[in-house]
């Protein structure tokens, strides 16, 4: 069973602040007759305005960054250095609702689809270099299809978009309207297939990493 089948036979089962008013500091006290004790004290003068901006006239600060195990998405290390730097390796959405699939804190079942995962992600590889030696435009594009919805599924962002490229090239489209040559279509599969590789290899650590933080097994 594939990574995405297994999602669908198990889904069935499962101020701003208020702006504080200005106070006017208290008048001076006076010293009843006959009390010398508060002769030549002076009641402390008001602090000037500050320059800076009232804190409470400010915007509302943006809420801090959640943990990496909770944050919405991982980024990549080095992606301010990749071709596309808004490629993210994790998309936790996507993660937390196979997480959910689980029974238990064991995630037995979501590392079984990651497992699977991991298999049907190295097979393709193999099989996109064969298509690519043959110029197989259309296989290279089934097995883009192919691996896209399996990377989707389990929120591996930047694979899933490298694998929409492939599909698009090997039906000579651009992903934008455009037509391609299959000379250039060929060419710019051949160019992505190393990056769609780093980008897997990046969320196979990454996932090896969460199951084994998470007390589990280490991923075969």
């Amino acid at each position: 069973m594939s990574v995405t089948g297994a999602v669908k036979a198990n889904h069935a089962t499962n101020d701003r602040t208020p702006i504080t008013p200005r106070t006017e500091p208290p008048p001076p006290t006076v010293s009843p007759k006959g009390d010398r004790s508060d002769i030549g004290r002076r009641s402390p003068e008001p602090k000037r305005p500050s320059n800076d901006i009232d804190e409470t006239h400010k915007s509302p600060s943006s809420r801090p960054e959640p943990s990496s195990a909770a944050s919405t998405k991982e980024v990549v290390p080095g992606a301010e250095d990749s071709e596309d730097s808004a490629q993210v390796i994790i998309d936790m959405e996507a993660f937390g609702q196979i997480l959910d699939l689980d029974e238990d804190d064991t995630h037995d079942f979501s590392k079984e689809m990651v497992q699977e995962y991991f298999t049907q992600a190295k097979q393709t590889f193999t099989d996109l270099e064969q298509a690519l030696e043959v110029k197989d435009l259309e296989k290279l594009s089934s097995l883009g299809h192919f691996l896209k919805g399996s990377s989707a599924t389990l929120g591996v962002s930047a694979v899933q978009g490298s694998c929409e490229k492939i599909q698009n090239y090997g039906h000579l489209t651009d992903g934008t309207g455009g037509v391609l040559t299959s000379k250039d279509a060929l060419e710019m599969i051949t160019d992505l297939m190393g990056h769609v590789k780093r980008d897997y290899e990046e969320a196979e650590k990454w996932l090896r990493q969460w199951y084994k933080d998470n007390g589990m097994t280490e991923i075969s």
